[in-house]
């Protein structure tokens, strides 16, 4: 007879990082064989989710006296409160263009997913994600005035500033390259983890990490320069934000969750003729055929 208590143990046990980066690849092929609509609607929701998380963290980050004495604990304490956005979006699955970045790169590194698809599904996380994060930062947070009154106004033209005019524009490209290395760094160690707590836990430490060194989530931004517009900072302006802030911080995004999170740990673990085996399957020839049959009336969903 079974032992309950060892069967437990055994269901908590994390995947190894082989095993994850398989779980990546196979994710990334449900991804880029999601309906267009379905992928579009679903970057809309986490365009919104991760915007809760950025204003929750400028509300925990407003305190006038310790921003001008302290301003390294007022940036880690807005770091621990971001990432809630962050776990809501990936628990909910919907799709983050930084995170697609690495799941779509390592299928088609896998050779599970023709490199059209993944371009498509970078695109349409793009403008739902912007979608998103636009409608938190004009109608919900604008029209509803949350950040109107003083000191939190002051907060967001503060950030604002330090985020977008201040910073040369090959700054914000290599602190993108940071930034999606942690954010998809996060993704990764989310998948490790079987529980849900050490799913939370896995997933907030990157997320934390990269807000509190100040580096450039192009999506986080989306709603952190257009509300900071909205509130009329300063030499502020649309332009500015497309070229100088938009262009540099998705390229370097793209290079951080391609290159040196997906890209390293699929050339760590998955390059190679021996296919990497998950809860002792293996799921290569079912991938590689979903990926040569499925049609864009598939409705999966990656898990993490």
């Amino acid at each position: 007879m079974v032992n309950p208590t060892l069967v437990n143990v055994v269901n908590i046990v994390p995947y190894t990082p082989a095993e994850a980066i398989e779980l990546v690849s196979r994710a990334g092929v449900k991804k880029g064989n999601m309906r267009a609509d379905l992928v579009f609607l679903s970057a809309i929701s986490a365009g919104c989710l991760l915007s809760f998380g950025g204003a929750a963290s400028f509300v925990a980050s407003t305190a006038p006296w310790f921003q001008e004495n302290a301003p390294g604990l007022m940036r880690v304490t807005g770091a621990l409160v971001f990432p809630v956005g962050f776990v809501m979006v990936v628990l909910t699955s919907a799709d983050l263009f930084t995170a697609s970045n690495m799941f779509t790169t390592v299928a088609v590194l896998h050779h599970r997913l023709p490199a059209w698809k993944m371009l498509l599904h970078w695109c349409l996380c793009f403008w739902g994600n912007l979608v998103g994060s636009l409608f938190m930062a004009v109608v919900i947070f604008g029209y509803g005035g949350v950040f109107d009154a003083a000191p939190f106004r002051e907060n967001v033209i503060a950030f604002a500033t330090k985020k977008q005019i201040t910073p040369d524009m090959h700054q914000i490209f290599l602190r993108g390259i940071g930034c999606n290395w942690l954010v998809c760094l996060s993704c990764y160690l989310g998948l490790q983890a079987k529980d849900f707590q050490s799913k939370i836990i896995g997933m907030w430490c990157p997320i934390f990490t990269f807000v509190s060194l100040g580096l450039d989530h192009v999506i986080a931004n989306m709603f952190f320069i257009p509300l900071g517009i909205w509130l009329h900072t300063p030499g502020l302006s649309v332009g500015l934000y497309i070229w100088k802030g938009i262009i540099p911080a998705a390229l370097g995004n793209i290079i951080g969750g391609s290159l040196f999170c997906g890209g390293y740990y699929w050339y760590l673990h998955l390059f190679r003729e021996a296919p990497v085996l998950v809860d002792g399957k293996d799921y290569g020839d079912s991938m590689h055929k979903l990926s040569l049959e499925e049609k864009g009336s598939s409705h999966g969903r990656s898990e993490v």
